[in-house]
């Protein structure tokens, strides 16, 4: 059962009929919702929906409704309040979860500071709700049911009768959509383990003891199960549809089997074999169709080393082709890495391909998982990859296999360089050249879904390679947009996408900036889908999110969509407008919700044409939101409802020009309760590219990993400033200041900041450029930089402990923008975009901070910043704190470096000089 206790109930009860001694709006808001916890904890508790009703009713009505008739009406109006540091542990963050096949229920999550989530289940119709404390795994069934996991119980829930059952000690379970049956095992008090197939809150039900594991086919009509009984083990096959068991696959007296892998057509499966603790080296294939059984004995078969062991992970999954002739499977060596003898002495030899420490995290390809390929019928088992082509990515039909190698072109300088491309045909394994020094940056290489054709980025355009013809087609080369441009932050351009294929693999789909756009992969042909660009609207086709950036082993996979149907675009406008679209291939894109607020979360159903979203804005909570057709939009669930209590703030877009002219945007935050007569103080917080984060929702909170909440500065009384920033190449220091004033002295030009009272702050690249803009600006009155570099040489010639990779790469494609230039040659462009060659400008206090573990950024780029800045007697304090890395993650630091920041602008933009670390360190 769910536990909710009787107490808990009279708790509510006793506080609510307390609250009537003075009542005020605020107070009978309170009341109303504790109300309607008593209603949602009776129907959870009892599962009878018609009392708990007329309970709530009733209660609402002699404590809500008649206090409230005797109230002046000036009574009824909420008085606003200064938010304080104690009202934070209000707000929590609301997580959209699933939608119910019928569209009229969802679930969703609520999780507050340092507090576990509380899962609901809403109606999108009524003022029905269920709170479900530390649910986690959940799903509506077909008729919907709503199942989750609590710890290790298992809850159903039927939401419009309220009833309920549960099933304690679950180890997992599966849900069948297609006979609406679950499977659940459990754990019994022997430690045995039993399986459990039923339809949701049926009364019948079929068990089974002696069970350790068990896998349902893709189609949901098969399960395959071990069992132990009578001294053996075995792997069983059950027809879920039928009823009925089919097949013992395989029997052992000491071998335990553990499910790998179905087909996708769900006519044959994997399992291995597993002694005790121990992995077998046994391999079983099983063709359901055929019911023939398939052995593989990794450690003894003569084309594997001795002793390998079979591999099955989420990195290295095995897998059966569609034709049933092909399992791949990776194998690797019997032995833990951790008991590889380490040397008494690093070797970083000049000549490495890759330096000692890449090499050891990412390059010991001789003791890397092998793909191997495994023909049963035929006996034959065969490598993919190897010490010599450790890469690979997979066709979709496991047609072929394109194989690569990362040092080929070693040592080089970029974050993913160029290497050879060679396609490996599975059937025969023919191999053949696909590319040369082709770039392995993530996205520019794709295959289709079927096989046919191999998807590629370059030289500034997108390619499709025949692979039975072995041919390759540009397809964007005569087109009039580019399709590459600035995608990712303190990045070089890549191309704006490659989302998937039509269902036919006959048209390939492709971003330009702003549309969607179809082209035949032998380029005889191509379409734009949408009109984007005439709207000044980014269109992106919609991806759920269980599907998003998916990969299959070294490679990423897009999707196959069908052009025939309607889809679903994600929008965003040049304005801030966010929402979605449906597009058709004869009417086109047609808005479903496109509106001044940041919508995500998007969740549509074919057959009710309803579409859940959430919806959001700086001043408006997030809001889980319905509309269907050509109806309003309704609100299910608004979270935070206490902030209509406080003043807040507002967000606006100002649009200004930089000294070339250049068109750009910026966030302007006003203070809560903004008052034109007053005198503001203002906060610019910079890092490259922020306009898209206008609507965003902060939550008010002092647990802040870099520090920084503008929701907490603008109740605090400040504005704030986050300007986008247009980096040039090989000036990538001036060209932040230009961008920096030209947006702050907008805002002056504005009127609504004291000029005198101006802070500029960043993190991580950020704070690079604050320490570089102050050195340069006489705009700002102090500043914050954190986790910055500062040094544009010593960052140059750093081992980056994160990406175990030096971090030279990050000036010739990433923020840098120095190209092939290095300190040796042109020493001068470094020491010019470098704040330590500026620092003797600095006239303004500066405080700085880091994790002195800091594996993103040298913390030594701080404390050589630092004492620069002691030698040269200027006002500065360098915060370090100990065992934090590139942000904090300890709530205690969090809360105090907030703090402190605070503290900071307050004494310095306020003349607030309360805080005793700041005058003994400055002054």
């Amino acid at each position: 059962m769910l536990n909710y206790s009787l107490s808990k109930q009279d708790g509510i009860l006793k506080t609510a009929f307390s609250q009537f001694r003075r009542p005020n709006w605020e107070t009978i808001q309170n009341f109303f919702r504790k109300i309607r916890d008593i209603k949602e904890i009776i129907m959870i508790h009892t599962g009878i929906k018609n009392i708990a009703i007329t309970l709530f009713r009733a209660l609402a009505h002699v404590f809500f409704i008649l206090p409230l008739v005797t109230c002046p009406v000036s009574g009824q109006a909420v008085q606003k309040r200064k938010l304080t540091f104690n009202d934070y542990k209000l707000w929590g963050q609301l997580r959209l979860d699933k939608s119910s096949p019928d569209s009229h229920w969802i679930s969703y999550a609520v999780q507050y500071e340092n507090d576990a989530d509380t899962l609901f289940v809403a109606s999108t119709a009524g003022n029905e709700k269920y709170a479900l404390p530390s649910g986690s795994k959940s799903l509506f069934t077909k008729e919907n049911i709503f199942i989750f996991m609590k710890k290790n119980e298992l809850h159903v829930l039927d939401p419009v009768t309220g009833r309920n059952e549960s099933f304690e000690s679950v180890s997992r379970y599966e849900y069948s959509m297609a006979l609406n049956k679950l499977i659940i095992l459990c754990k019994e008090k022997d430690n045995t383990e039993k399986l459990i197939t039923k339809s949701p809150l049926a009364d019948s039900k079929n068990e089974i003891t002696g069970v350790s594991d068990f896998s349902l086919s893709p189609n949901g009509e098969l399960l395959a199960y071990s069992f132990y009984s009578d001294g053996k083990n075995s792997a069983l096959l059950f027809d879920l549809r039928k009823n009925q068991m089919l097949k013992s696959m395989a029997q052992d007296s000491k071998i335990g089997y553990k499910f790998s892998a179905w087909s996708r057509n769900s006519r044959a499966l994997v399992f291995n074999g597993q002694s005790g603790k121990k992995s077998s080296s046994h391999l079983y294939y099983y063709v359901v169709t055929q019911s023939r059984l398939y052995v593989l004995d990794a450690g003894s078969h003569k084309g594997l080393k001795p002793q390998s062991r079979i591999i099955n992970s989420a990195l290295n999954p095995i897998l059966i082709a569609d034709d049933l002739e092909k399992v791949l499977f990776s194998v690797g060596p019997d032995k833990k890495k951790d008991t590889i003898e380490k040397p008494s002495v690093e070797i970083w030899n000049g000549n490495d391909k890759w330096v000692y420490g890449q090499n050891e995290r990412y390059g010991r390809f001789d003791l890397s998982p092998k793909l191997m390929l495994w023909k049963p019928k035929k006996e034959s088992l065969l490598p993919i990859t190897s010490e010599t082509f450790p890469s690979v990515m997979l066709s979709r039909d496991l047609s072929y296999a394109v194989l690569s190698n990362p040092k080929q072109y070693e040592p080089q300088f970029e974050h993913r360089g160029p290497r050879d491309y060679y396609i490996l045909d599975l059937d025969n394994f023919q191999k053949d050249t696909l590319l040369l020094k082709q770039s392995a940056a993530l996205e520019y290489m794709y295959g289709s879904s079927n096989g046919k054709y191999i998807s590629y980025f370059k030289d500034n355009d997108w390619w499709a390679y025949n692979v039975k013809r072995k041919t390759h087609v540009n397809l964007s080369g005569k087109l009039k947009y580019p399709f590459y441009g600035k995608v990712n932050l303190l990045a070089s351009d890549d191309p704006y996408g490659n989302p998937g294929w039509s269902r036919s693999n006959d048209e390939i789909l492709l971003y330009d900036e702003f549309d969607i756009w179809a082209l035949k992969p032998d380029g005889s042909s191509a379409r734009r889908l949408t009109r984007g660009r005439e709207k000044k609207i980014r269109f992106r086709l919609h991806v759920d999110r269980q599907n998003f950036r998916k990969s299959l082993y070294d490679a990423p996979l897009n999707e196959t969509f069908d052009l025939n149907d309607e889809l679903y675009l994600s929008a965003a406008g040049d304005d801030g407008k966010t929402g979605y679209w449906s597009w058709s291939r004869f009417k086109g894109e047609k808005e479903i919700l496109f509106t001044d607020s940041y919508v995500d979360r998007f969740i549509f159903n074919v057959k009710t044409k309803t579409a859940v979203m959430v919806e959001q804005k700086f001043n408006i909570p997030p809001r889980i939101i319905s509309k269907k057709g050509e109806r309003e939009t309704r609100v299910i669930v608004q979270s935070n409802p206490q902030q209509v209590n406080y003043f807040w703030g507002k967000t606006e877009l100002v649009t200004f020009q930089n000294s070339k002219k250049q068109n750009l945007k910026g966030v302007l935050y006003y203070p809560a309760d903004y008052k034109p007569s007053r005198d503001y103080p203002m906060i610019v917080g910079i890092y490259e590219k922020q306009s898209h984060l206008l609507h965003q929702y902060i939550n008010p909170t002092l647990l802040n990993e870099p520090g920084y909440n503008s929701t907490v500065f603008t109740a605090e009384g400040y504005f704030v400033f986050r300007p986008d920033i247009i980096h040039e190449n090989e000036n990538v220091g001036f060209s932040t200041l230009d961008c920096v004033e030209s947006g702050t002295r907008k805002i002056i030009e504005m009127g609504l900041v004291n000029p005198k009272r101006i802070a500029l702050m960043g993190h991580s690249f950020g704070g690079y450029e604050t320490a570089f803009v102050i050195n340069h600006s006489d705009l700002f009155a102090t500043a914050v930089a954190s986790g910055g570099i500062f040094d544009l040489t010593r960052r140059f010639l750093t081992f980056g402990a994160n990406m175990a990779m030096p971090e030279m790469w990050r000036f010739s494609s990433g923020g840098w923008r120095l190209g092939k230039k290095t300190p040796f040659s042109d020493r001068l462009d470094f020491d010019r975009n470098s704040p330590l060659e500026s620092v003797t400008n600095l006239n303004i206090p500066l405080l700085m901070w880091c994790g002195k573990e800091d594996t993103q950024v040298d913390p030594f780029q701080s404390m050589e910043y630092y004492l620069a800045l002691r030698r040269l007697g200027k006002k500065c304090i360098f915060l370090q704190y100990p065992k934090e890395d590139h942000t904090l993650m300890d709530p205690m630091n969090q809360e105090d470096l907030s703090l402190r920041i605070l503290q900071w602008f307050d004494y310095f933009l306020k003349d607030q000089n309360k805080a005793e670390w700041i005058t003994a360190g400055t002054l």
